[in-house]
């Protein structure tokens, strides 16, 4: 008896139903996690100089503060792209706001230098969590608008950026770091008030062989946006993979029954994790793009947050070579001003990214806005005005806040389901090491009269990130997500 039922994937469902209120209500909650994400990282701008003076403490010390954020960002980005390729996004993303929210908070009262270390570590372990919401956000997206909405996804981390550079121009110089640091865990605990009405992604679901589940998802989606689902079964890409291969599945396995998809997934499901899930990252199929994409987040982490930490640095006089140990509040005010400038400078990158990304393609837009990059840093090599260096800092950042945003639509794109969240996790885990090093050329040159090596340290990296992007093996623009790396999407792409 030949099988003449229609059958349609999560992908061909979600492009039926498109972009509607239920993808709404996902961009929202997982932008509260971006939100969060920024806010954390940007008050460490302002943190460290305040506890420099506060605590006595020395240079190295103050930049010890933002590198210990991101070593636990190192060991989170990897371990809750495991956690939830395995268990599932929500698991992932509840137990990361969990954490952060928690740590931050407690940091706000942390009564000594060695607590603080250990608290802000903590936090630095939640926030490697945020390619988990990315690559959530990202599975319920249609195909053909993908680009543009994980770009106007980006914005919410701008507008993090702006509300934390904000708030410290309103706190610090009235309530203190200890209010700032308390405020700024706020976004995270919103997560869990409403983490019981988030949804499990249906892809994960299906790959998993929970296609109950997945189906109730999907309907769910079709209600909210006011669609219908596409007639016919659910199937999955590990099935059409079997069918490819010349299996002559019956009916009987074609048809979603759980207890059916679950033994065919259960192999998946107990190999994908922990040093298997990097073996695959590493097969011949995926290591060229994953080895590639290693540096460019590297790349990227290292001079977003430098140029961060540069707009503080260059713009309080220590760009003039004058060894302080304590800033002046009107250098402080300064401070904060600039930085809240700079921080606008991400809205143009938001809006360069969402132009190119879906015309000219993933590849080219990076790669033109990292070359554009190293060419506003280049007169840095040499003291500037404080306004020329302010300008130029301002259109480093939109280029580097263009790129960030681009890596992030790539990244999850370039692989599938079923190891999505770990390889973005690895990768922004590698871009965690850039971002720890970055203070001590922020700081560490800039305060020790060596500006000069640190704008040409700036420059290497971004041009060789650029060149990295160019031999990228393949364009996603328009591609649609692979569920396996077998499978034939996917083969089709790394062709």
């Amino acid at each position: 008896m030949g099988d003449e039922t229609p059958k349609y994937t999560v992908e061909e469902a979600i492009a039926a139903m498109g972009f509607g209120k239920f993808q709404i209500l996902v961009l929202t909650y997982a932008g509260m996690g971006w939100i969060s994400e920024a806010m954390e990282m940007m008050l460490l701008s302002f943190v460290g100089p305040a506890l420099q003076s506060a605590w006595d403490l020395s240079s190295n010390e103050e930049s010890f503060i933002t590198s210990v954020v991101f070593a636990g960002m190192l060991v989170g980005a990897y371990t809750w792209g495991i956690v939830s390729d395995k268990h599932g996004r929500r698991k992932g993303f509840i137990i990361t706001a969990t954490v952060t929210g928690g740590a931050g908070f407690l940091s706000a009262l942390a009564p000594n230098y060695t607590t603080l270390i250990i608290l802000r570590c903590l936090v630095g372990l939640g926030l490697g969590g945020g390619p988990v919401l990315s690559s959530w956000f990202l599975e319920f997206i249609p195909t053909p608008s993908r680009g543009t909405w994980m770009v106007i996804f980006s914005a919410f981390w701008t507008l993090g950026t702006i509300l934390e550079a904000s708030l410290a121009w309103v706190v610090m110089p009235r309530l203190g770091w200890r209010w700032l640091l308390a405020l700024s865990s706020l976004p995270s605990s919103l997560l869990l008030i409403f983490y019981r009405v988030t949804p499990e992604s249906p892809r994960y679901l299906c790959l998993m062989g929970r296609t109950t589940e997945a189906i109730d998802v999907l309907e769910k989606i079709a209600r909210m946006n006011g669609t219908e689902l596409p007639c016919g079964t659910l199937v999955s890409d590990h099935q059409i993979e079997l069918q490819e291969k010349g299996n002559d599945p019956s009916e009987d396995a074609n048809l979603l029954s759980p207890r059916t998809e679950n033994a065919i997934h259960k192999g998946i499901d107990s190999n994908i994790g922990g040093i298997s899930s990097l073996f695959v990252l590493l097969s011949p199929k995926l290591v060229r793009s994953t080895l590639l994409l290693w540096v460019v987040f590297f790349g990227n982490a290292f001079s977003y947050y430098g140029l961060v930490l540069l707009t503080s640095e260059l713009n309080n006089g220590n760009s003039k070579c004058m060894p302080t140990k304590v800033q002046s509040q009107e250098s402080q005010d300064v401070n904060y001003k600039n930085v809240f400038i700079a921080s606008f400078a991400e809205f143009p990158g938001l809006l360069i990214a969402a132009a190119t990304v879906d015309r000219l393609g993933r590849k080219l837009s990076m790669s033109a806005m990292f070359f554009l990059c190293c060419f506003c840093l280049l007169p840095l090599v040499f003291h500037q005005p404080e306004g020329l260096t302010t300008g130029l800092l301002f259109g480093a950042r939109i280029c580097i806040t263009a790129t960030f945003t681009i890596v992030y639509i790539y990244a999850p794109e370039i692989y599938p389901t079923s190891v999505r969240t770990t390889g973005v996790g690895i990768a922004s885990s590698v871009g965690r090491i850039g971002g720890m090093l970055c203070p001590l050329v922020a700081v560490g040159l800039v305060h020790g009269c060596h500006q000069t090596a640190s704008i040409f340290l700036f420059e290497i990296v971004i041009f060789f990130s650029g060149i990295c992007v160019v031999l990228f093996p393949f364009e996603t623009k328009g591609r649609e997500l692979s569920d396996t790396v077998s499978s034939p999407k996917h083969i089709a792409e790394s062709a």
